[in-house]
């Protein structure tokens, strides 16, 4: 999803190279040595996860093992080519027990496998390069990939009856808008780590009612549900909201508002009307 955006993004001005299975595995550190050395590249964007959060309680070792020790191999590829390297992290690195957004200089402390993992990831790019970007993100949706935004639609399509977590506060955001963030941030930006994410705050509950009435489907019910009903296998942060502040201090764009964005997804989504038949 954010990588394809990446890539369409990417190759309007740069000679982008794509990397992923099966061709080339993060967690194999000499496939990663030799994808560099033969196309030797200028910098890296490593945007490569396992974020099934669930899944990832279910597994943990799988879990650090690409969230972790794949962004050391390549984190450890990019020092040998002193190239600089741009790594997507997660809100999952906060406990989300802050009653303020978060800020870039807030310790993170994570309560799940998905979000430790993502942090050790973060830590070995702090430890192994002089040189980075670390770029925490939320509630990410986008074309050609799993969403919320998807599973709202082909449930209301479906005629069921929807309940979504109410007690848990993000700002959702387009993996298209936060491609071109991340270019602005590769091309401008000073170095460290940036929370970059789609403007505004919603619950989840009030992102499915916004979702279902720009897809002009009012009519489908929904109804709140904390998360303690929900029990799922991971803890999620209550508070995922993070300001942009060092974008902002930067002078690099702000990403548009979450609503406009949704707007703009609906719109380019291949099957946009389905609800509506």
């Amino acid at each position: 999803m954010l990588g394809q955006d990446l890539m369409k993004r990417l190759a309007a001005r740069h000679e982008a190279l794509g990397l992923d299975l099966p061709e080339t595995d993060i967690t194999d550190p000499v496939q990663v040595q030799q994808f560099f050395k033969r196309t030797n590249p200028e910098a890296v964007i490593h945007a490569a996860a396992f974020t099934a959060v669930d899944e990832c309680e279910r597994q943990p070792e799988l879990a650090f093992r690409v969230n972790a020790e794949g962004t050391r191999n390549v984190a450890h590829a990019c020092r040998e080519e002193q190239l600089p390297m741009l790594y997507v992290s997660t809100d999952y690195v906060f406990d989300g027990e802050k009653p303020e957004p978060y800020v870039e200089e807030d310790t993170p402390n994570p309560i799940s496998v998905y979000g430790r993992s993502k942090l050790q990831g973060e830590r070995y790019v702090q430890e192994t390069l002089d040189h980075y970007w670390i770029v925490r993100t939320s509630w990410l949706f986008g074309l050609k990939g799993k969403n919320f935004v998807e599973a709202i639609l082909l449930k209301a399509a479906a005629g069921e009856h929807l309940r979504v977590v109410n007690d848990q506060v993000g700002a959702p955001t387009y993996s298209l808008d936060l491609a071109a963030t991340i270019e602005q941030i590769v091309e401008r930006g000073g170095g460290g780590v940036y929370h970059a994410t789609n403007q505004g705050e919603c619950s989840w509950f009030d992102f499915a009612r916004e979702i279902l009435r720009q897809a002009g489907a009012d009519q489908v019910a929904v109804s709140p549900l904390s998360s303690s009903e929900l029990d799922r296998p991971a803890h999620r942060p209550r508070n995922s909201r993070m300001r942009n502040a060092r974008v902002e201090q930067e002078g690099l764009s702000l990403l548009p508002p979450w609503q406009d964005a949704l707007g703009r997804y609906i719109a380019s989504r291949p099957s946009s009307d389905e609800i509506r038949r």
